[in-house]
């Protein structure tokens, strides 16, 4: 028996008169935010009004040790990169450095815009002032985390960064020694042994050592993500990420082996994490079950990747040619999009609606999770339609810097004074009038 299940689209066809929606033909997991809203909020108030003492004695509910200090020290923080693998280290690197690269060219310059003599707007970029950036400890210590949220600020050029990751109970309430080490590597002092809901409300509400934040970024579980709703307009938020996912669009070109295996890349993270491929092929699909077989039996997480891969959010969809194909993953709009089919590139290009697009055989999700020099923090939930990834913009925001002369705004002045009184704001208007009416009254 197949251990992902098999949707047939082959049949649905576009009459032309109502164009077919292929969004629920794969419904995603259930990460209901609105049940988990009341125990949420009463975490927030509880930070909120009773500080420090709140966040230690939710760390100690949630993460099965108290932190009497929930800031981590300097000395904590050298010794994790002093005591790093070398592996590691030279892993993280390489991938800092690919990322910064990348970062560096999302840069944008100032915008300036001249309509006339004396009147000219400036679109200016300026960082935000400070961040709260979330790594999750919960499954797994996602080390990469701290670089896909960490480089982006520091090349948009914010200046005040903390980060909260939670206290692990096998290291005594420390963070994880690596997540520790990769913020020494990016030379990021100000590091709060904090996880989940209360997290968020320290960045938000500014509690103890650590002050109030601008904006706050990262992944979380469904009670981090419930309290960034609920936080939000107290502070900015990324996005609301949901369990992660991965579609794969392929035809009979595509490596079976490959397949499966990117499909379990993905599932490894969580069980309600979505794993779905989209092919022409029936072959293919066959082959990729029989690699599914083989392949989960031999991984680490199995129970976890075979709830994954067994669950509603998961399945393998038939199509009739990759038009449609198209049609289907546009729709679902994944957070990873794998292009294996012919002329892959081609195909790619064409995609709408993606958090990334990873094409060909040589371009697995996992690379974007490290070292390709993307960033991995991405839309989920079908919000690719609407949403970006994490970059370096998400850490700047924009003035209009408005520079008018007299003779700038007189050119105008009429149709200001106009479109004030349409409005029925006469006040808009003299507020221009005036800037002339005392030159005319002048002696």
């Amino acid at each position: 028996m197949s251990l992902i299940r098999r949707i047939d689209l082959r049949d649905v066809v576009d009459t032309g008169a109502e164009p077919v929606d292929y969004r629920a033909a794969v419904p995603r997991a259930d990460f209901d935010i609105e049940a988990a809203v009341p125990a949420v909020h009463a975490i927030c108030e509880d930070v909120r009004t009773r500080g420090i003492e709140a966040i230690q004695e939710l760390g100690e509910r949630f993460d099965g040790v108290r932190v009497e200090d929930i800031r981590v020290s300097p000395e904590a923080l050298k010794t994790a990169l002093d005591e790093l693998d070398p592996a590691i280290r030279a892993g993280l690197e390489e991938s800092i450095r690919r990322l910064r690269a990348t970062c560096a060219n999302e840069l944008e310059a100032d915008a300036v815009t001249d309509l006339g003599p004396g009147a000219r707007v400036t679109h200016r970029k300026v960082p935000v002032g400070r961040v709260g950036l979330y790594v999750p400890g919960g499954l797994a210590p996602l080390v990469s985390s701290v670089l896909m949220n960490v480089v982006p600020a520091q090349i948009a050029g914010v200046t005040s960064i903390a980060l909260a990751s939670p206290p692990q109970k096998e290291f005594g309430g420390a963070v994880h020694p690596t997540i520790l080490a990769a913020c020494a590597l990016l030379g990021v002092e100000e590091v709060y042994a904090v996880g989940g809901a209360q997290a968020i409300a320290m960045f938000a509400y500014g509690v103890g050592p650590c002050r109030k934040v601008d904006l706050v970024t990262g992944p979380g579980n469904i009670y981090v993500v419930t309290a960034k709703r609920l936080l939000k307009g107290q502070i900015g938020i990324d996005s609301e990420a949901g369990p992660t996912e991965i579609a794969i669009l392929a035809d009979e070109t595509a490596d079976a082996a490959y397949v499966a295996a990117d499909l379990i890349s993905q599932a490894e993270h969580d069980p309600l994490a979505a794993a779905v491929l989209v092919t022409t092929s029936e072959a293919l699909a066959d082959d990729v079950d029989a690699e599914l077989d083989k392949q989960v039996s031999a991984t680490k997480h199995v129970e976890r990747i075979r709830t994954s891969l067994s669950g509603q959010q998961s399945g393998i969809v038939f199509v009739r040619d990759v038009e449609q194909g198209l049609a289907v993953v546009d729709a679902y709009a994944a957070e990873h999009l794998e292009i294996h089919t012919a002329d892959a590139s081609a195909v790619a290009a064409r995609v709408r609606n993606a958090g990334a697009i990873f094409v060909g055989p040589y371009a697995p999700v996992s690379l974007g999770d490290y070292c390709a020099g993307s960033n991995h923090v991405l839309p989920t939930a079908g919000c690719a339609c609407h949403s970006s990834g994490l970059s370096v913009r998400a850490f700047t925001k924009s003035i209009h810097v408005v520079d008018y002369s007299r003779d700038g705004l007189e050119a105008v002045a009429d149709h200001v004074v106009t479109l004030a009184h349409a409005e029925d704001l006469p006040g808009h208007g003299a507020a221009v009038s005036v800037r002339f009416s005392a030159d005319e009254s002048a002696p």
